[in-house]
């Protein structure tokens, strides 16, 4: 029976609501007087509504969320824990049983069986039931949030072991003649994780590999399918595969992984000889780079080809164009996903653009790749602040020459 003794799972009752609605699941009519005449004579406030059957409580549960049930264990549809297993199917209410004086242990099992507290009818003061209530609530309030709490954590690991798949370490020789930076800014959605991704690979000669990418959507979805993209691309890499082949059998990957028909994939692989200073793209439907040499930065965009997802049925026939980039000693690529550009930058919900971001680039010029990348979307934060953020996860990396180019 509730009483002044029972713990209280450390919640104080000043966070009791001042008012309390309860749904009251009774087929005895003079029970259900008692139980009237309890909140009558009480101080929490109860708006009591009274069923007098299961069926029809889980009818009223069916529209509407009480804070507290009140329930009857002896009802005509439905005997002992059977009567709880059908409000608790229906309703995250808070379930407080009514049980008769020898049925303690019921009530008690009810408890383990989910069930917040129990009451003995005829045995309850108006203090005692409004506590029990009170505390019913309380103790089901403090429920939901551990069950939040832990959903959230699990979510956070969840993400964090996506987010290494998508986003690992670049794979670098000491004394690699190429340097890399990236970095990796979540949308204003955090709790969804997208699907951009990359990935830098160097050679037993030190030719350097590296690919960015972006799955469309978001989610666990999306982010799986980006880190079975990510993982294909490396083994890939590492097994001799590259160019145009490579990106077909990316495509294979996409299609076998992906959860629905809609989702495609963008993608730039770049393979950079640091011996020749040279660039090889190959474009799969993502947009193009910022370039660095003496002058400032530049755009670049080499002729592409489709999204991966987009090609199907053309098998073999599918190609991307491939472009071999001459540069200079002093240059520096940096690749990103296109939420750095198509988030909206003012109330008028115009986008920045591809034209905008150069311009945000020329503005932050020639300092250093971690200064500069952090600069950069700094400022594309600022202005897509007025618009509520970057909608968009957005992934970069910063490639230069590490043997030629010392960072400014």
């Amino acid at each position: 029976m509730s009483d002044g003794d029972r713990p209280r799972d450390g919640i104080q009752a000043a966070s009791t609501p001042t008012r309390a609605d309860v749904l009251l699941i009774e087929d005895d009519p003079a029970d259900a007087l008692l139980v009237e005449a309890l909140v009558e004579d009480g101080d929490l406030g109860i708006r009591l509504d009274w069923v007098r059957s299961v069926s029809e409580g889980v009818e009223y549960l069916r529209d509407r969320t009480p804070d507290c049930v009140l329930l009857d264990l002896n009802l005509p549809d439905a005997q002992g824990l059977e009567a709880l297993g059908q409000v608790r199917a229906v309703s995250d209410a808070a379930v407080v049983v009514l049980t008769g004086l020898d049925e303690k242990l019921i009530g008690l099992a009810a408890m383990a069986a989910g069930g917040q507290d129990y009451l003995v009818k005829g045995r309850v003061e108006p203090d005692l039931f409004d506590r029990a209530v009170r505390y019913a609530i309380q103790r089901k309030q403090a429920e939901r949030t551990s069950v939040a709490l832990q959903a959230s954590q699990l979510r956070a690991e969840e993400n964090a072991r996506l987010e290494r798949g998508l986003l690992p370490t670049p794979l670098l020789r000491p004394g690699s003649g190429v340097a890399v930076v990236p970095r990796y800014r979540p949308g204003r959605a955090h709790a969804l994780l997208g699907g951009d991704f990359y990935d830098v690979v160097e050679d037993h000669d030190g030719t350097v590999h590296a690919v960015i990418g972006d799955v469309s959507g978001h989610g666990p979805d999306a982010a799986a399918t980006g880190v079975a993209l990510r993982l294909a691309w490396r083994t890939l890499v590492l097994s001799g595969v590259t160019g145009i082949r490579q990106l077909r059998l990316m495509e294979k990957v996409l299609l076998a992984e992906r959860s629905d028909r809609q989702t495609f994939a963008t993608a730039t692989t770049l393979t950079l000889s640091p011996a020749e200073h040279t660039a090889t793209v190959l474009r799969a439907g993502h947009p193009g780079a910022l370039m660095r040499s003496a002058t400032g930065w530049d755009w670049v965009e080499v002729p592409g080809g489709p999204a991966l997802g987009f090609a199907i049925g053309s098998g073999d026939e599918t190609t991307w164009p491939e472009t071999t980039l001459v540069l200079p000693e002093d240059a520096a690529l940096t690749l990103f996903t296109d939420g750095l550009f198509e988030g909206f930058v003012d109330e008028s919900r115009d986008r920045l653009g591809e034209e905008g971001l150069l311009a945000l680039a020329r503005t932050v010029g020639s300092v250093g790749p971690d200064e500069f990348l952090d600069t950069l979307i700094d400022r594309v934060e600022g202005l897509a602040a007025t618009a509520g953020g970057l909608d968009d996860d957005v992934a970069l990396l910063y490639l230069y020459w590490q043997r030629h180019q010392a960072a400014p």
